[in-house]
Protein backbone atom coordinates (compact mmCIF):
# COMPACT_ATOMS: atom_id res chain seq x y z
CA UNK A 1 0.00 0.00 0.00
CA UNK A 2 1.49 3.73 -1.08
CA UNK A 3 2.01 5.77 1.94
CA UNK A 4 0.23 9.24 2.59
CA UNK A 5 0.11 12.03 4.87
CA UNK A 6 -2.41 12.24 6.67
CA UNK A 7 -3.47 15.80 7.79
CA UNK A 8 -5.99 17.96 10.46
CA UNK A 9 -7.13 21.32 10.86
CA UNK A 10 -6.56 21.55 14.86
CA UNK A 11 -6.20 24.38 17.62
CA UNK A 12 -9.32 25.99 16.71
CA UNK A 13 -11.01 26.12 20.20
CA UNK A 14 -11.17 29.92 21.62
CA UNK A 15 -12.35 31.02 24.97
CA UNK A 16 -15.14 28.83 26.26
CA UNK A 17 -15.70 27.63 22.49
CA UNK A 18 -14.63 24.10 22.20
CA UNK A 19 -13.83 22.88 18.44
CA UNK A 20 -13.08 19.29 17.55
CA UNK A 21 -11.56 17.24 19.86
CA UNK A 22 -7.66 17.70 19.53
CA UNK A 23 -6.56 15.21 21.90
CA UNK A 24 -8.59 12.20 20.19
CA UNK A 25 -7.29 12.97 16.57
CA UNK A 26 -3.50 13.37 17.69
CA UNK A 27 -2.30 9.30 17.22
CA UNK A 28 -4.07 8.78 14.14
CA UNK A 29 -2.27 12.17 12.00
CA UNK A 30 1.15 12.45 10.56
CA UNK A 31 0.51 16.56 10.13
CA UNK A 32 -1.86 19.27 12.18
CA UNK A 33 -2.52 22.70 10.73
CA UNK A 34 -2.91 24.97 13.59
CA UNK A 35 -4.79 28.01 13.69
CA UNK A 36 -3.56 31.18 13.83
CA UNK A 37 -6.47 33.40 15.52
CA UNK A 38 -8.27 34.86 12.69
CA UNK A 39 -10.96 32.24 12.35
CA UNK A 40 -9.85 29.95 15.72
CA UNK A 41 -7.67 29.85 18.18
CA UNK A 42 -6.80 31.62 21.16
CA UNK A 43 -2.89 31.85 22.05
CA UNK A 44 -3.56 29.44 25.24
CA UNK A 45 -4.82 26.78 22.87
CA UNK A 46 -2.40 27.69 19.96
CA UNK A 47 0.57 27.05 22.59
CA UNK A 48 -1.33 23.96 24.19
CA UNK A 49 -1.59 22.46 20.43
CA UNK A 50 1.86 23.42 19.83
CA UNK A 51 2.75 21.37 22.63
CA UNK A 52 1.09 18.57 22.15
CA UNK A 53 2.16 18.04 18.29
CA UNK A 54 5.73 18.34 19.53
CA UNK A 55 5.23 15.87 22.24
CA UNK A 56 3.74 13.57 19.29
CA UNK A 57 6.04 13.98 16.52
CA UNK A 58 3.40 15.34 14.05
CA UNK A 59 4.41 17.69 11.38
CA UNK A 60 3.43 21.44 11.89
CA UNK A 61 1.79 24.20 9.73
CA UNK A 62 0.38 27.46 10.22
CA UNK A 63 -3.36 27.68 9.23
CA UNK A 64 -4.04 31.29 8.63
CA UNK A 65 -7.14 32.96 7.52
CA UNK A 66 -8.87 35.69 6.72
CA UNK A 67 -9.90 38.05 9.79
CA UNK A 68 -13.73 36.30 9.95
CA UNK A 69 -13.32 34.80 13.94
CA UNK A 70 -17.46 35.09 13.54
CA UNK A 71 -17.56 33.29 10.48
CA UNK A 72 -15.28 30.42 11.30
CA UNK A 73 -12.65 32.25 7.94
CA UNK A 74 -15.26 30.44 5.91
CA UNK A 75 -16.88 33.79 4.35
CA UNK A 76 -15.32 34.98 1.43
CA UNK A 77 -13.18 38.63 1.74
CA UNK A 78 -12.26 41.15 -0.92
CA UNK A 79 -8.77 42.33 1.21
CA UNK A 80 -6.47 45.14 -0.94
CA UNK A 81 -3.23 42.63 -1.63
CA UNK A 82 -1.32 44.48 1.00
CA UNK A 83 -3.56 44.11 3.54
CA UNK A 84 -3.82 40.89 2.48
CA UNK A 85 -0.06 39.76 3.24
CA UNK A 86 0.35 41.71 6.15
CA UNK A 87 -2.69 39.49 7.69
CA UNK A 88 -0.84 36.32 6.49
CA UNK A 89 2.46 37.17 8.12
CA UNK A 90 1.13 38.38 11.03
CA UNK A 91 -0.24 35.20 11.78
CA UNK A 92 2.64 33.11 10.02
CA UNK A 93 4.75 34.19 12.08
CA UNK A 94 3.13 33.95 15.32
CA UNK A 95 2.48 30.32 14.59
CA UNK A 96 6.28 29.99 13.81
CA UNK A 97 7.95 32.26 16.75
CA UNK A 98 5.43 30.08 19.14
CA UNK A 99 6.73 26.56 17.40
CA UNK A 100 10.26 27.50 17.78
CA UNK A 101 9.81 29.02 21.36
CA UNK A 102 8.30 25.51 22.16
CA UNK A 103 11.59 23.94 20.39
CA UNK A 104 9.48 22.62 17.11
CA UNK A 105 9.61 24.02 14.13
CA UNK A 106 7.04 24.82 11.41
CA UNK A 107 7.33 23.20 8.28
CA UNK A 108 4.61 24.61 6.10
CA UNK A 109 1.43 27.02 5.85
CA UNK A 110 -1.96 25.86 4.77
CA UNK A 111 -4.49 28.28 4.03
CA UNK A 112 -8.00 27.88 6.26
CA UNK A 113 -11.72 28.49 4.27
CA UNK A 114 -12.50 30.67 2.39
CA UNK A 115 -8.85 31.61 1.87
CA UNK A 116 -7.84 28.33 0.84
CA UNK A 117 -10.77 27.63 -2.11
CA UNK A 118 -10.26 31.69 -3.59
CA UNK A 119 -6.55 30.64 -3.72
CA UNK A 120 -7.42 27.47 -5.47
CA UNK A 121 -8.97 29.08 -8.20
CA UNK A 122 -6.67 32.80 -8.15
CA UNK A 123 -3.69 33.30 -9.76
CA UNK A 124 -3.35 36.75 -7.64
CA UNK A 125 -4.53 35.72 -4.23
CA UNK A 126 -1.87 32.45 -4.51
CA UNK A 127 0.58 34.99 -5.10
CA UNK A 128 -0.10 37.46 -1.96
CA UNK A 129 -0.14 34.24 0.26
CA UNK A 130 3.61 32.86 -1.91
CA UNK A 131 4.81 36.85 -0.76
CA UNK A 132 3.79 36.47 2.47
CA UNK A 133 4.83 33.09 2.93
CA UNK A 134 8.80 34.12 1.38
CA UNK A 135 8.99 37.31 3.52
CA UNK A 136 9.07 35.01 6.70
CA UNK A 137 10.43 31.75 5.37
CA UNK A 138 11.37 30.86 2.06
CA UNK A 139 11.64 27.15 3.32
CA UNK A 140 8.12 26.81 4.57
CA UNK A 141 6.33 24.83 2.16
CA UNK A 142 2.92 25.66 1.15
CA UNK A 143 -0.25 23.30 1.50
CA UNK A 144 -3.09 23.78 -1.41
CA UNK A 145 -5.46 21.71 -3.44
CA UNK A 146 -4.14 19.22 -5.76
CA UNK A 147 -4.40 20.40 -9.11
CA UNK A 148 -5.24 24.05 -8.27
CA UNK A 149 -4.19 27.22 -9.04
CA UNK A 150 -2.11 27.13 -6.24
CA UNK A 151 -0.31 23.98 -7.47
CA UNK A 152 0.18 26.08 -10.81
CA UNK A 153 1.72 29.02 -9.18
CA UNK A 154 3.62 27.45 -6.71
CA UNK A 155 5.66 24.86 -8.79
CA UNK A 156 6.00 28.16 -11.49
CA UNK A 157 7.42 30.18 -8.14
CA UNK A 158 9.81 26.87 -7.37
CA UNK A 159 7.89 27.10 -3.70
CA UNK A 160 7.98 23.61 -1.87
CA UNK A 161 4.31 22.66 -2.88
CA UNK A 162 2.28 19.47 -0.55
CA UNK A 163 -0.71 18.50 -2.73
CA UNK A 164 -3.61 18.17 -0.72
CA UNK A 165 -6.78 16.26 -1.17
CA UNK A 166 -9.97 15.40 1.37
CA UNK A 167 -11.31 12.47 2.70
CA UNK A 168 -14.57 14.42 4.14
CA UNK A 169 -15.39 16.53 1.62
CA UNK A 170 -16.88 15.79 -1.34
CA UNK A 171 -15.68 16.96 -5.05
CA UNK A 172 -17.21 18.51 -8.33
CA UNK A 173 -16.61 17.58 -11.31
CA UNK A 174 -13.75 19.79 -12.29
CA UNK A 175 -11.63 18.88 -9.19
CA UNK A 176 -13.27 21.70 -6.81
CA UNK A 177 -14.62 21.21 -3.42
CA UNK A 178 -18.48 21.23 -3.23
CA UNK A 179 -19.43 24.52 -1.82
CA UNK A 180 -20.74 23.55 1.61
CA UNK A 181 -24.06 25.21 0.61
CA UNK A 182 -25.19 21.72 -1.02
CA UNK A 183 -26.39 19.42 0.61
CA UNK A 184 -23.82 16.65 1.45
CA UNK A 185 -20.92 18.42 0.44
CA UNK A 186 -19.31 17.65 3.80
CA UNK A 187 -19.18 13.45 4.54
CA UNK A 188 -19.45 11.79 7.62
CA UNK A 189 -19.88 8.93 6.94
CA UNK A 190 -16.52 7.07 8.35
CA UNK A 191 -16.65 4.14 5.57
CA UNK A 192 -17.15 6.47 2.86
CA UNK A 193 -14.72 8.50 3.73
CA UNK A 194 -12.35 5.36 4.33
CA UNK A 195 -12.74 4.24 0.84
CA UNK A 196 -12.47 7.45 -0.79
CA UNK A 197 -8.56 7.97 0.95
CA UNK A 198 -8.29 4.08 -0.43
CA UNK A 199 -9.28 5.44 -3.89
CA UNK A 200 -7.02 8.80 -3.75
CA UNK A 201 -3.67 6.39 -2.54
CA UNK A 202 -4.70 3.22 -4.69
CA UNK A 203 -5.91 4.88 -8.02
CA UNK A 204 -5.32 8.72 -7.24
CA UNK A 205 -9.07 9.25 -8.21
CA UNK A 206 -12.45 10.29 -6.62
CA UNK A 207 -15.92 10.32 -7.97
CA UNK A 208 -17.43 13.61 -8.10
CA UNK A 209 -20.88 14.45 -7.05
CA UNK A 210 -21.96 13.84 -10.83
CA UNK A 211 -20.30 10.61 -10.76
CA UNK A 212 -17.41 11.01 -13.06
CA UNK A 213 -13.80 10.02 -12.66
CA UNK A 214 -11.77 13.06 -10.95
CA UNK A 215 -7.98 12.50 -11.42
CA UNK A 216 -6.11 13.17 -7.85
CA UNK A 217 -2.51 13.45 -7.43
CA UNK A 218 -2.08 14.28 -3.68
CA UNK A 219 0.92 13.58 -0.86
CA UNK A 220 -1.65 14.64 1.95
CA UNK A 221 -4.83 13.84 2.52
CA UNK A 222 -6.96 16.15 5.15
CA UNK A 223 -9.62 15.48 7.74
CA UNK A 224 -11.61 18.39 9.15
CA UNK A 225 -11.05 18.57 12.64
CA UNK A 226 -14.81 20.31 13.88
CA UNK A 227 -16.09 17.38 11.82
CA UNK A 228 -18.10 15.16 14.69
CA UNK A 229 -17.00 12.05 12.75
CA UNK A 230 -13.69 13.24 13.08
CA UNK A 231 -12.22 10.67 15.29
CA UNK A 232 -14.42 7.87 14.05
CA UNK A 233 -12.93 8.56 10.40
CA UNK A 234 -9.43 8.37 11.07
CA UNK A 235 -9.87 5.03 12.78
CA UNK A 236 -11.62 3.57 9.50
CA UNK A 237 -8.94 5.23 7.48
CA UNK A 238 -5.88 3.88 9.44
CA UNK A 239 -7.85 0.82 9.05
CA UNK A 240 -7.28 0.72 5.02
CA UNK A 241 -4.09 2.07 4.46
CA UNK A 242 -1.82 1.42 7.93
CA UNK A 243 -1.15 3.00 10.79
CA UNK A 244 1.30 5.93 11.40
Amino acid sequence: MPSIDINCDMGESYGHFKVGNDDAIFPYIDSCNIACGFHGGDPLHIETTIKKAVAHGIRIGAHPAYPDLAGFGRRKMQLPANELKAILKYQIAALKGMTESLGGRLAYVKPHGALYNTAASSRSETEVIIEAIRSIDPQLALMGLASSVMETVAKEQQVPFIAEAFADRQYTADGRLQSRQVAGAVIYDPEQSAQQVLSIVKKQQVISTSNTIVPIIAQSVCIHGDNPAAVEMLKAIREVIGNR
